[in-house]
């Protein structure tokens, strides 16, 4: 009897549109200060412990480059928005609050 070789075709995978292959954040800080390092160490734990390997974190200067402050709408600093997954979203503060952290950017329910 011959063996003969089949081939399968790869199935499409199904992708939830809440879970993206990678999470675009923005963390816009005035300079290094105390409360924007600690957004950023904030921000950067959480994206380990959650999404390792999953997301992109950029870093947007206000003090190098205000101007960039007016196509998010920034109104205070630090301001995290989360680009992709839509919709948008804004969190203000130095991301020490975890829980809302992680509601904020809809990782959790809301209690």
């Amino acid at each position: 009897m011959p063996i003969t070789k089949t081939k399968t075709r790869a199935r499409p995978r199904k992708t939830d549109p809440r879970k993206p292959a990678v999470w675009n954040l923005r963390l816009y800080v005035a300079g290094q200060t105390p409360k924007s390092l600690r957004a950023f160490a904030n921000l950067k734990a959480l994206c380990e412990e959650r999404m390792k390997g999953r997301y992109r974190i950029e870093v947007i200067d206000l003090m190098k480059n205000p101007q960039l402050a007016r196509g998010d709408q920034i109104v205070a600093i630090p301001t995290l928005v989360r680009r992709i997954p839509l919709p948008l979203r804004t969190i203000i503060g130095d991301l020490s609050d975890s829980v809302r952290l992680l509601v904020g950017l809809d990782l959790r329910k809301a209690d």
